[in-house]
């Protein structure tokens, strides 16, 4: 999902997600917006760009939080949901266990971000959402992340929707853009058909291809 600043691709997410009432017309997800709790918890995951600060909460309880639809009344964790948790950091580059045993709080913002994405991905959703989930990562991570992203949808067939400004890295691995353009609605195509169609000059008032001229 791209689009300038305000054009409401947060609001979107949101609204999809079910955290806020639709400003006008209806929503239909699939899954049945009627699930409640734990049932909608197993269907869709929510990263928002939001920061959070957990005091005295390790990494590994963080993520261990995208396991709660699946554990008993007492909230325990079998051997299955810690294969999980350990295997979602290592998807995000947290290669090393002892990082499990951190405080998210001594995280830098970009770090927290990736424990976030791992949060909701050991919560094994058909559907995920995410709002900037590359803002705060620098450019080797911004690529894994994306390109995790991309393999789960192609790999496992989930529906991956992502509200981004990273241009390039979105053009260059999405398989279709939602660009949103203030006061005239939105498109949904593949990222060539939006070029050719010259819609991102409309959206963004300006030749973002050639920003210098020529």
């Amino acid at each position: 999902m791209l689009g300038p600043n305000g054009c409401g691709k947060s609001t979107l997410l949101r609204t999809l997600a079910g955290l806020q009432p639709a400003l006008g017309g209806e929503v239909k997800p699939n899954p049945d917006p009627s699930l409640k709790g734990r049932e909608a918890a197993k269907q869709m995951a929510l990263v928002l760009t939001e920061r959070l600060s957990m005091d005295n909460t390790t990494v590994h309880d963080v993520v261990a939080m995208g396991r709660y639809p699946y554990t008993s009344f007492l909230g325990g964790l079998t051997d299955e949901d810690e294969r999980i948790i350990e295997e979602s950091l290592e998807k995000v580059g947290f290669q090393n266990s002892e990082v499990a045993k951190t405080f998210f709080n001594a995280h830098s913002d970009g770090e927290k971000q990736r424990i976030l994405i791992a949060k909701a991905l050991a919560q094994q959703t058909p559907i995920i959402l995410l709002d900037e989930p590359t803002a705060h990562l620098d450019l080797p991570h911004r690529i894994l992340v994306l390109r995790l992203l991309r393999q789960l949808a192609h790999e496992q067939g989930k529906t991956v929707l992502i509200s981004t400004h990273e241009l390039d890295l979105a053009l260059a691995l999405s398989d279709r853009i939602l660009l949103m353009t203030p006061g005239k609605g939105v498109q949904l195509d593949t990222a060539e058909a939006l070029k050719q169609s010259d819609a991102f000059t409309r959206a963004f008032g300006m030749d973002i291809f050639h920003p210098l001229g020529g």
